[in-house]
């Protein structure tokens, strides 16, 4: 029969814990319902929630959103892009727009979408104008953008593709030696994708218990309880907390969608800086559709460095789960939803406009509070 969460959190209640345990939630999806069920209050207090680098708006690089802006400005074409993208904000002069959201007010053609398929349709649409789709995310939304090439799109339509994988970025906070974390629960959606063994080397390498989780509060409360038993036991093992969804494998489809339309490279995180092989690029079957090839005077190499955060923001602290989110020296003050001034308080995975949805207004500096959320 399956757990409630009220009994899933009386297991992990008598669980014989003899020392403080932090694990990490990868996904922004995760730090969501974590958030909005308040698991964190109702967890035990020597157990602390770290929300991790799954928000795909928070670590695009900073010369990618330029370019983009850029190119909208500059050329006579259509740019269309996830919907938050519009707002994340990037370092420029106060006179010059700072997000797609203000280039589209200074008159550019950006159109929001939710879906590969919009752009598709806007293109055939507009057969005379170059519709360029700023393709932003992790592997759950770069393999509808493979499957969209490897289907066929028209001749007008250009990718910018700035997709990541997500397992790279936890792997190098495993290999750094200082994650800050004793256990992981995985991204249930991209497992879903890309299969649960991508997450077997925190096991194999690094001896970190490991779940994957669903976004519901029995299926996070089950993962917890797991890989809470598995430091507890000294038995260390990847559990899949969401079966119903994760099969081993993935999904053949689109895995072999992205194995046809894109190979992997190093790749820049915002904020962050370069991790191995944890980029998305197209392969030069479809460098018709390349933006970068088509227009490529907007590229800027001198944008890519490390420290691209705007001055006083955190954000990159943040999403590597090294501060909480209203410890950021903006929280709250400059930074806030309507008037974002880092790319975590613009998007719904992001763990500092999720933390400020879901009620925590007050900088941790004036409150000391930087966990009970």
């Amino acid at each position: 029969m399956t757990q409630s969460a009220s009994q899933w959190l009386d297991r992990i209640r008598s669980l014989p814990l003899e020392r403080p345990v932090r694990i990490m939630n990868v996904c922004g999806g995760h730090e969501r319902s974590i958030s909005m069920a308040g698991l964190r209050k109702a967890l035990p207090a020597g157990i602390e929630l770290i929300p991790g680098p799954g928000c795909p708006v928070c670590i695009c690089p900073e010369e990618d959103l330029f370019e983009a802006i850029q190119l909208a400005l500059n050329e006579d074409i259509i740019l269309v892009a996830f919907g938050d993208m519009l707002r994340v904000p990037v370092n420029v002069k106060k006179c010059a727009a700072r997000s797609l959201e203000q280039a589209k007010a200074q008159g550019a053609d950006i159109r929001p979408l939710a879906s590969p398929t919009e752009a598709v349709k806007i293109a055939r649409e507009n057969p005379s104008t170059p519709v360029v789709f700023f393709a932003a995310g992790f592997e759950t939304t770069s393999a509808p953008v493979a499957a969209m090439l490897v289907e066929g799109v028209p001749d007008n339509l250009f990718i910018l593709l700035s997709g990541r994988l997500t397992w790279p970025a936890v792997a190098m906070l495993l290999e750094s030696g200082e994650a800050g974390f004793d256990a992981l629960v995985a991204p249930g959606h991209v497992a879903t994708v890309m299969g649960p063994e991508e997450w077997k080397f925190a096991v194999d390498r690094h001896h970190i218990p490991t779940a994957i989780a669903g976004f519901t509060t029995q299926s996070l409360l089950a993962a917890l309880y797991s890989v809470i038993r598995q430091l507890i036991d000294k038995r260390h093992f990847l559990d899949n907390c969401y079966p119903e969804l994760v099969r081993n494998g993935g999904n053949p489809s689109a895995r072999g969608h992205l194995q046809k339309a894109f190979h992997i490279r190093d790749a820049t995180w915002r904020g962050i800086g370069i991790i191995p092989d944890s980029g998305y690029v197209l392969r030069n079957a479809y460098k018709q559709h390349d933006a970068r090839r088509h227009f490529p005077d907007y590229a800027d190499d001198a944008r890519k460095r490390a420290g691209e955060m705007p001055p006083g923001c955190d954000c990159a602290k943040v999403v590597l789960g090294k501060i909480y989110p209203n410890e950021c020296r903006l929280y709250g003050q400059a930074c806030k939803p309507r008037n974002p001034i880092g790319p975590c308080m613009v998007s719904d995975e992001g763990a500092c406009r999720i933390w400020w949805a879901n009620g925590m207004r007050e900088s941790a500096l004036e409150s000391k509070d930087g966990i009970n959320t």
